[in-house]
């Protein structure tokens, strides 16, 4: 386990990173979200060793790494937002420089250096020049280095930035085999990135967590709070009593036009979405009203991560900003959210 205790970074008079707090448990992938600028990399490189903190404490597998560094850092990979490798070194001879560096025993290092380009899928690329590689072949050589030894826990900062749809896929598939035998700290300014590969995502901004919580908590928020989209067809008044009959609905968000006699029902729900679903069907044509169209929707995940980022307050989970969100969802404010998209 990594722990992490008031953890405070100033650059001069600037505060990089407030007072924060967190665990990272074992055999876990902790998402870090925060916008550009947010202390993401600075808190990473503090936990890394590589940047002295202000004050506080990193303990890592109960080590204190401003104590005892060299033990702690033993239990740690680090991949830095720009790969750390030497364009004039071959890969081979990088990572074997890198394993010196890491005092893997020199009987060893042949095996270790095989399995982590393996891994990686460089093999076919060790004999080549560092400078002569692509960002994605260049990013993949410095995420090898932080494998190297079989650290317990790695930290990326970053790892996907500036590579393609593909080698992002196979970065993220990578990072959820390492879940295996390793726990991993991964930092990203995309709310997507966290969100398919990451158990719990830590939200950060100005150097202060606004929030910690588990993606499985944050997907449950969202789906106990679907909006219905209904465009029907009839009165108005007869289409409204029928669907505020229905068990499960909570309340008319807002009323469309759409044509003559025609009306688009945004409808707040309030329990098991695919059952309140079919009952509001059954209930129209059971009244003989035309439904022409239904659907679901749920709270947009970049404006969660925006209003998120934004409040004035910190916040113990996601829950209750999910539920401020959709709970004083008007006609308006819908208006006011397009607007602002």
């Amino acid at each position: 386990m990594i722990k992490i205790e008031n953890l405070t970074k100033y650059y001069g008079s600037n505060r990089a990173v407030n007072h924060i707090s967190f665990e990272i448990n074992d055999n876990e992938i902790l998402g870090f979200l925060g916008p550009n600028g947010a202390g993401k990399s600075t808190t990473m490189n503090m936990i890394a060793g590589y940047l002295p903190m202000t004050s506080g404490s990193v303990s890592i597998c109960g080590v204190d790494i401003s104590q005892e560094p060299v033990r702690a850092k033993q239990n740690i990979g680090y991949l830095p937002e720009i790969p750390p490798v030497y364009p004039d070194m071959k890969v081979k001879e990088y990572l074997s420089f890198c394993a010196g560096l890491k005092r893997i025993p020199h009987s060893e290092r042949k095996k270790e250096i095989n399995r982590v380009t393996e891994l990686l899928k460089i093999t076919d690329v060790s004999s080549r020049l560092i400078k002569n590689l692509s960002k994605g072949y260049k990013q993949r050589v410095g995420f090898a280095q932080a494998l190297l030894g079989n650290p317990k826990f790695l930290i990326l900062d970053e790892p996907t930035v500036g590579l393609d749809p593909n080698q992002v896929i196979e970065v993220r598939n990578i990072i959820s085999d390492l879940k295996k035998e390793h726990s991993v700290i991964f930092s990203s300014h995309i709310l997507s990135e966290i969100s398919a590969v990451c158990d719990r995502v830590i939200i950060i901004n100005k150097g202060e967590i606004k929030a910690i919580d588990t993606i499985a908590n944050l997907e449950s928020s969202f789906k106990d709070r679907l909006i219905l989209n209904a465009k029907i067809s009839g009165k108005q008044e007869h289409i409204t009593s029928v669907i505020r009959a229905v068990s499960g609905v909570k309340h008319i968000v807002q009323v469309t036009p759409e044509g003559e006699s025609t009306y688009i029902f945004r409808i707040q729900l309030d329990g098991d979405a695919d059952t309140v679903r079919n009952d509001v069907m059954s209930a129209l044509i059971a009244n003989n009203i035309k439904l022409l169209e239904i659907f679901t929707e749920k709270p947009n995940l970049e404006d969660v991560f925006i209003k998120l980022v934004n409040q004035p307050s910190n916040r113990s989970s996601l829950h209750d900003l999910v539920e401020e969100m959709t709970a004083g969802d008007t006609g308006s404010d819908s208006e006011n959210r397009k607007e602002e998209q």
